[in-house]
């Protein structure tokens, strides 16, 4: 494949990454409760597991696949940890 198209070809998930990221921040900011707060912070651990992708496809280095399962497994560990001790919005 030519390595142009090839670069061009990624650079499309690589934009998309980019707007999303900055629509997940807007919503980890400005979310009415706690719950959204916390899904935008699964989507940011997704994104940041795809954006690794990327990074594998764009320099063939596959050194970054432990980094990869390492965000992965603190993604999960935190989504647990948050919906075990979260409370209600508004409840004491």
């Amino acid at each position: 494949m030519d390595s142009s198209l090839y670069n061009t070809l990624l650079l499309v998930p690589a934009s998309l990454l980019a707007v999303a990221f900055i629509v997940t921040g807007w919503r980890m900011l400005v979310g009415p409760n706690s719950l959204d707060r916390v899904l935008s912070l699964d989507a940011v651990v997704a994104m940041v597991q795809c954006a690794l992708a990327v990074y594998i496809c764009r320099t063939l280095d596959t050194t970054v696949t432990n980094a990869m399962i390492v965000v992965a497994l603190l993604g999960f560990i935190s989504t647990v940890a948050i919906t075990r001790f979260r409370k209600r919005d508004g409840a004491q």
